[in-house]
């Protein structure tokens, strides 16, 4: 007889297993939050709008659930080739995924940017929409109600029937786990979709270079907002190493658009360039768990925002 209790009552719950998806203007939060759920740093987070240009998943494992969090690139209004890409990319993801976050800063009002956003949403009609208010930490409860007050009213305006509307501060991982609750009953009944151990399901290389781009942008975001793109041309393990001393070699390009940002991106005398690399080769070290040797160099290609033969090379 024995076991037989925990046998039955885990029969009694279906698993579940789906997809969802964080949406927002740049900064609402989506990033922290999926590193929140999922306990460890996945999407890469960073100040300044349109960094996540990948999709990033990061996977919730629950005993009951398997939560995948797709993270789509922010939507906007395009203005290049890229933009619309972006944009096509993102309205697939999201007739896709099985659960929508809408995420909303506590601490900033509606603004056009979430009106664009939630009017894109209404047109979504059968996936359930959650909107999340977060950074709940950097206000006070009347700003907050204020705040649950107006995405209501925002959805009755578009005919949006928010499935919840859920406060959360992932900093302080405040009603984080409640958020898991209330997305786990929306997915479909599915065994897990992914193995245990994933965290992630990018391959590593595309990870590598969104930290390298990361350290690449760091203080000279005013001078070169997007026009940086990384490749990691090869990752190989450096060969006649002793099985507990490996050495993993990273090649990779950065690539920008004009030859005048090359000097911005080098620094002085290189200095700038090395800076980057130590940055991200502490960063890649830490996600991959072997020490690293990262060999970068800086090229330029030619308006590559608005070149479809090298935005396809550059993997968008």
């Amino acid at each position: 007889m024995w076991g037989m209790d925990s046998a039955s009552s885990a029969s009694q719950a279906p698993h579940r297993a789906g997809f969802a998806c964080f949406v927002g203007r740049p900064n609402a939060g989506k990033s922290t939050l999926t590193n929140a759920l999922v306990g460890t740093k996945v999407a890469i987070t960073s100040n300044r709008p349109q960094t996540t240009r990948h999709t990033v998943r990061g996977i919730v494992h629950r005993p009951d659930a398997q939560l995948v969090l797709v993270d789509t690139p922010g939507l906007h209004k395009p203005r290049t080739l890229l933009g619309e890409r972006l944009n096509d990319v993102v309205r697939t993801t999201w007739a896709e995924v099985d659960v929508i976050g809408f995420c909303l800063p506590a601490d900033q009002k509606i603004g056009p940017g979430d009106r664009f956003i939630a009017g894109e949403l209404a047109g979504i009609k059968k996936t359930p929409k959650i909107a999340i208010v977060t950074k709940t930490d950097l206000v006070d409860s009347k700003t907050l109600a204020e705040q649950l007050i107006a995405i209501q009213q925002l959805g009755e305006e578009l005919g949006i029937q928010w499935a919840e509307i859920v406060p959360v501060s992932a900093v302080g991982d405040k009603q984080v786990a409640l958020l898991a609750d209330l997305i786990a009953p929306m997915l479909p009944e599915s065994p897990p979709l992914y193995p245990e151990g994933d965290l992630t399901d990018e391959p590593e290389q595309v990870m590598v270079a969104e930290l390298i781009r990361e350290a690449a942008l760091e203080g000279v975001r005013d001078e070169l907002p997007h026009s940086i793109a990384v490749v990691v041309e090869e990752m190989l393990p450096r060969e006649d190493r002793p099985a507990d001393k490996p050495l993993l070699d990273i090649h990779a390009n950065v690539y920008i658009e004009r030859p005048s940002q090359k000097g911005i991106i080098i620094g002085p005398k290189g200095a700038r360039l090395k800076e980057v690399g130590m940055k991200s080769r502490k960063h890649i070290e830490a996600l991959l768990g072997t020490p690293v040797y990262l060999d970068l160099h800086v090229k330029v290609a030619k308006d590559w925002q608005r070149d479809p033969k090298q935005l396809r090379k550059l993997g968008f």
